[in-house]
């Protein structure tokens, strides 16, 4: 390769990706962590340096102009690239100490990482963690995170995931609501109730009919996407809503709706990237998730549930 054609510098090329996948200068700095001035300064540099304009302004965004759009596939890929190369070099870092990411569902995030975390800092006092609480899938390859809990396996082949059990869902309501509308018992009376769901009401309630209730859109009272939010409703009364059982168990102003009623089960699968897996320190807190994420819930067998009946644990 000849290195004098390449005339270039490489982080003005980074500031145009990043600029154009973010839509604006001011976003763009934001997710560089830099002033916005010095942003448009190198953008501009990177133009007069090819000798083509890059972006025309659209409203308070920016627009890829023609010539920026043929050199997006070039840039991304040396993106992804220097992606790669950093994901590889994190990958050999052996110290036990640093920042390692996790990137999970609000509800693992505030309810099951708590307490991991806290033994993960006693056993490891020189690692920091950083929780992505989401409910959208975080990309490993981007470095978006580290480490992410999952409820399904993951298909590209450069990441590694390990299946750690298997979690029950069921539907929950405060006794009050419950004796508002009759202290419905069966599946056909309890499909008069109000329900508290996700926005994407069709695949919501395609799962609710797992328990064999016949809903329709009319059902949902209120929709959220945060789990968090929902599960602070149903609590209100304000409705039935759908709760991991080690969750909804342990919550004192609800019970289980259709208690004898099979559950949802669902897989929780532990992923990293393959590069990163090989990180001492990463690897440690992957083991420690695994370990800790795959006991099974404090409930002790044959326990009786708050609406008096007795049930078995689940076998996760």
């Amino acid at each position: 390769m000849d290195w004098r054609t390449v005339t270039f510098d490489w982080n003005r090329a980074r500031a145009f990706l990043v600029t154009a996948e973010e839509g604006s200068l001011s976003a763009a700095a934001r997710a560089l962590g830099m002033a916005q001035p010095t942003l448009g300064r190198q953008v501009s540099a990177l133009e007069r340096e090819l000798g083509v304009a890059l972006f025309l302004r659209a409203g308070r965004g920016l627009m890829l102009t023609p010539s920026g759009l043929e050199l997006m596939d070039h840039v991304r890929a040396m993106g992804d690239a220097a992606s790669r190369m950093s994901l590889a070099a994190s990958g050999k870092a052996q110290a036990i100490e640093g920042t390692v990411s996790i990137s999970a569902s609000e509800v693992d995030a505030a309810f099951r990482l708590p307490a991991l975390v806290r033994r993960l800092r006693q056993e490891a006092p020189g690692i920091d963690i950083e929780i992505v609480a989401t409910n959208s899938e975080s990309d490993l390859r981007r470095r978006e995170a580290d480490i992410a809990i999952r409820n399904y396996r993951p298909t590209q082949p450069d990441l590694v995931a390990r299946r750690i059990r298997e979690l029950h869902g069921r539907i929950y309501a405060t006794p009050a609501y419950l004796e508002s509308i009759g202290n419905p018992t069966t599946p056909e009376a309890v499909s008069a109730a109000d329900f508290i769901g996700f926005p994407q009401a069709d695949e919501f309630l395609a799962a609710l009919g797992r328990f064999g209730l016949s809903l329709s859109r009319r059902s949902l009272v209120m929709v959220s996407e945060s789990h968090l939010v929902q599960w602070a409703h149903v609590k209100q009364g304000l409705g039935i809503g759908i709760m991991a059982a080690d969750i909804g168990d342990a919550e004192p102003d609800v019970v289980r709706v259709l208690p004898d009623v099979d559950p949802i089960a669902f897989p929780v699968w532990l992923v990293a990237h393959r590069d990163l897996h090989t990180s001492r320190r990463v690897r440690l807190v992957f083991d420690m998730l695994a370990r800790d994420l795959g006991r099974r819930p404090d409930l002790p067998t044959g326990a009786a549930d708050r609406s008096g009946r007795e049930t078995l644990r689940p076998k996760v």
